[in-house]
């Protein structure tokens, strides 16, 4: 092999790795704006009916919610597409640029009040983003869906794979219907969970599309209509429990937390898939990590100087479990009354469950 060849393959690597960005970046405008779509339809069809966050679903007949959905749609081809060039561990960090865009928009439309000092959360999302563009693993792609099957096989992905469903099946049979509605990581941690999975599989099927269009026909495998529905399957169940999560608790506050617990769960399952890290140098992967506690900083500090959604939603006095209550008196003071106050006592309830995570 001449001293050339190893030059040029490593600069398809390079194109590969750059347009993966650039369609990530794509995605990440697009996702940005369909969550802000999104959070206005589903307002509005809170305040017609049942809120998605108690199991409502007239959010589905709402023109503005499918606007939302279509943008999202939109971002989420491009990401796919990114997946077919780029490795996970470097499209999906860049993924906190959405962030950036839903926190800017959130301050206009939503009334989501976004503070000087989140600018400098942005500044550390974007830093943090370029360090892993620059540091980002040259992966090389699989010949076949059988190879990806091979991958997705091993024992040591089998096992990561058992118990993110157990986890997920757990949060979705025994706490969703207990603590839903008060603790917000049990929306986000089940899309979060079932994600990592989702861009496997994705990253499965966006390959073996791309080996099909250069000429090599993965139709006829099985393993690629075994990745297609499970690719479906997960994107179905974060669809719903993503509109639960933001219809439930503030963008500001389900915007980081799933973008660290996604971002990280896909970063450790690809690790353990595609082995994205074998033979890179430890000042590359060292580099990679920094740029990712960096962008996940940004996220903390962008989001933690927004103010707390108060909008009543339509359900406001929506029955409550019956230890959650105050009991004041007329005089203000609680369990104490003087003998010659004539003021009468009053029950007053919470009717916001989410404050008191």
């Amino acid at each position: 092999m001449s001293p050339a060849a190893p030059d040029a393959a490593g600069g398809d690597l390079f194109d590969a790795n750059l347009k993966g960005s650039l369609l990530a970046i794509a995605s990440s405008a697009f996702i940005g704006v369909s969550f802000i779509v999104k959070k206005k339809g589903l307002r509005r069809a809170g305040a017609a009916g049942a809120r998605a966050g108690v199991g409502g679903y007239g959010y589905l007949l709402e023109p503005l919610w499918w606007v939302g959905m279509v943008t999202m749609l939109v971002g989420e081809i491009a990401n796919f597409i990114a997946y077919m060039f780029a490795p996970a561990v470097l499209v999906t960090p860049l993924g906190a640029l959405s962030i950036i865009v839903s926190a800017v928009l959130a301050h206009f439309t939503l009334n989501e009040k976004l503070h000087r000092v989140g600018v400098l959360g942005c500044g550390l999302c974007i830093v943090g983003s370029t360090m892993i563009i620059l540091h980002a693993p040259q992966e090389m792609t699989p010949s076949s869906v059988e190879q990806i099957w091979h991958l997705a096989t091993q024992p040591s992905f089998l096992c990561y794979a058992a118990i993110a469903v157990g986890v997920s099946l757990f949060l979705m049979l025994y706490c969703a219907p207990r603590y839903g509605q008060t603790n917000i990581i049990v929306y986000v941690g089940i899309c979060s969970v079932i994600g990592s999975l989702t861009v496997m599989s994705i990253k499965a099927v966006g390959i073996a599309i791309k080996l099909t269009i250069e000429g090599i026909n993965q139709a006829g495998y099985f393993q690629t209509w075994v990745f297609a529905v499970v690719s479906a399957t997960c994107i179905v169940i974060q669809l719903v429990y993503l509109n639960k999560a933001l219809d439930t608790f503030n963008t500001a506050v389900v915007s980081p937390i799933y973008y660290a617990m996604f971002t990280t769960l896909t970063i450790l399952a690809s690790a353990i898939m595609f082995k994205d890290w074998s033979g890179q140098r430890a000042s590359n992967i060292a580099s990679e990590i920094c740029g990712f506690l960096t962008v996940l900083a940004g996220t903390v500090v962008l989001h933690s100087t927004r103010e707390p959604d108060q909008t009543a939603s339509a359900d406001l006095y929506a029955a409550l479990p019956p230890k959650i209550y105050w009991h004041i008196q007329g005089n203000g003071d609680i369990g104490k009354q003087r003998e010659d106050d004539s003021l009468t006592c009053e029950f007053i309830t919470v009717v916001r469950q989410d404050y008191f995570v």
